[in-house]
């Protein structure tokens, strides 16, 4: 149990260099311009909320829960989601940049990603199957023995994803977007 539990709470502008934020339980809050940019937010659970135009770059979330949790606009490049508590893992991004980040052998089945910047982002032996990729930009994104099944790639773009090394079944692809799938192959389509 939490020493501190927060509900329906709306803060703004928590910045590292004047407060920090509280180890505790924050369920159905909304943070807003919120810096937790190298902040260690170990330990924090945090239910249904909602992040809007935060920076979580280089933050720490190791064994924090984030269930149900909408982020929109937010920064987020280099976060190791692999180490956040995985026990009813939900997420929704939106128009966020994720670069860097990893999500290394996390399962988060269910995830989607709209209009986001997922540039060499590490998916390697993840769990994202029935997730939605809308508009993403997935430039050297790593997938390795990745579950994509049943997951929607087709308006995003700049991935290369070798369907040997990965679970595609029931996966969906445009025909604009299908040479992501046959890069590997190094097969000239004109």
């Amino acid at each position: 149990m939490f020493e501190h539990h927060f509900y329906n709470e709306h803060f703004k502008k928590i910045d590292p260099t004047v407060s920090k934020i509280q180890k505790g339980e924050y369920d159905s809050c909304t943070f807003e311009n919120c810096n937790f940019e190298n902040m260690h937010i170990s330990n924090i659970q945090f239910i249904e909320c909602e992040f809007i135009d935060c920076n979580f770059s280089n933050s720490i979330v190791k064994d924090t829960s984030f269930k149900d949790v909408n982020f929109t606009n937010c920064k987020m490049i280099g976060v190791k989601f692999h180490e956040c508590n995985p026990f009813l893992l939900q997420f929704l991004f939106k128009d966020c940049q994720l670069n860097f980040s990893s999500f290394y052998q996390l399962k988060a089945p269910n995830t989607i990603f709209k209009k986001c910047n997922l540039e060499e982002v590490d998916f390697t032996e993840a769990i994202i199957n029935n997730s939605v990729f809308e508009n993403c930009d997935l430039k050297n994104a790593i997938f390795e023995e990745t579950n994509l099944e049943k997951s929607d790639f087709r308006t995003s773009y700049n991935f290369t994803i070798h369907p040997e090394k990965n679970r595609l079944k029931n996966a969906k692809f445009s025909k604009e977007n299908l040479l992501g799938l046959l890069t590997n192959y190094k097969i000239i389509v004109e």
